[in-house]
């Protein structure tokens, strides 16, 4: 029986062979992206911005796992603390909304870890987003307020290739000179792209493109 159904055998041919092509073009999808991310965040982490820019913009993850600080979470920021320390950025910024997992606003828990670690420049705070296209879109306001000109986005490894998608697409605006930091987290330093975070990455690549989120002309309107 589990045998007939995985040849899917009860079914017509023209429509196995159809769910078959379909399988297999999507599976051809997933890993053809997997291995575009993983090729992306390996070049970034060994080409790290040398630019001084305004701002480190940290984008956020889920705040607590296991009752202690995401080690995701705290990488990123570590990353920003890193940059500001070599004198690359001049100033934090935190994005992340309130979590559904704890309850916790991400960019407070950020802002509080960095504290925590003795920092002692300024941090602009967003915290109202829940998606990393809204972590470009609400941090647009905070950094044109203040008066930041140059940027550099931080967050894992996986997670860059999209960010610059949707940045090129215009999520963040056009005002702003933008490079990237990936941040070689506990997550990922322990896992890699083997981190469930990083294996999900290609299906919100797939679900950001079905919406129109890397198409420039929607996102300028």
């Amino acid at each position: 029986m589990f045998n007939r159904l995985i040849l899917l055998s009860f079914l017509p041919g023209w429509l196995r062979v159809s769910i078959y092509l379909l399988m297999s073009t999507a599976t051809l999808s997933y890993l053809s992206l997997l291995i575009i991310i993983s090729t992306y965040a390996n070049n970034l982490l060994a080409h790290p911005p040398t630019h001084k820019s305004d701002v480190a913009l940290i984008l956020g993850n889920r705040a607590y796992l296991n009752g202690a600080p995401n080690p995701c979470l705290t990488g990123r920021v570590d990353e920003g603390l890193l940059l500001y320390k070599h004198g690359l950025a001049t100033q934090l910024a935190m994005s992340g909304g309130r979590d559904h997992e704890d309850d916790q606003i991400e960019a407070q828990v950020m802002e509080a870890y960095a504290r925590s670690k003795d920092f002692k420049g300024n941090i602009l705070i967003e915290s109202r987003s829940s998606s990393t296209l809204e972590n470009l879109e609400f941090s647009q306001a905070t950094l044109q307020a203040t008066g930041v000109k140059s940027v550099i986005i931080v967050s894992e490894p996986y997670h860059m290739w999209r960010i610059k998608k949707l940045v090129e697409a215009g999520h963040l605006g056009q005002n702003f000179n933008v490079n990237y930091a990936a941040a070689p987290s506990q997550c990922w330093a322990r896992w890699g792209m083997a981190f469930k975070g990083a294996l999900r990455e290609p299906l919100a690549i797939i679900n950001n493109y079905a919406k129109g989120y890397f198409n420039t002309a929607i996102a300028n309107e």
